[in-house]
């Protein structure tokens, strides 16, 4: 089981920021996302929406404390990840993550708290530079399926509609109801 948790949405300033990581969890696979910070059903809303439309089992919800997520996570023997640029870096350890049964991935929104570099299992640096939690989230992820989420399926037939992309070389090819 994959899980991300978003720390610190702040709804005036991470609308996008806190979507489009819940869209790259679930486009490269992972199966759930909470967020802590400001309520904001509007982003729970959309995901859904993609979910539906697009298929998958991927779920969002909120959380107002980000300590109850860590810790009912940590009881359920999920190992902490928290992705930070001052961590061990990405390529030293991935090897060691990818054995790990359950991951619960912890991505910053506003200044992290110390409490999670502490309680992290790993605190991994995805390049030592700053940069967005999406970016962090798609390369860790990217690393840690090796790159087979590029091809993932997401045919679920619990979903009576759905859209695929067919790729091709140009143009673009949509197939609609496709589940």
């Amino acid at each position: 089981m994959l899980s991300v948790l978003r720390l610190g949405h702040r709804v005036r300033r991470d609308k996008r920021i806190t979507t489009h990581c819940a869209l790259t969890s679930r486009a490269f696979g992972v199966d759930e996302m909470v967020f802590t910070g400001d309520k904001d059903e509007s982003i729970i809303k959309s995901v859904r929406d993609v979910v539906k439309r697009w298929g998958g089992n991927f779920r969002i919800s909120y959380s107002k404390k980000w300590k109850d997520v860590l810790f009912s996570k940590r009881n359920q023997d999920y190992k902490i990840v928290h992705l930070t640029m001052y961590g061990v870096q990405l390529l030293d350890v991935i090897p060691k993550i990818r054995k790990e049964k359950n991951l619960l991935v912890v991505v910053g929104g506003e200044k992290v708290p110390p409490e999670i570099f502490k309680e992290a299992d790993y605190n991994v640096s995805v390049g030592l530079q700053p940069h967005s939690e999406v970016a962090a989230l798609a390369v860790f992820f990217h690393e840690y399926f090796k790159g087979k989420e590029l091809t993932r399926d997401f045919n679920n037939k619990k979903f009576e509609k759905g859209i695929k992309i067919l790729p091709q070389e140009k143009g673009k090819k949509v197939i609609k109801n496709s589940f």
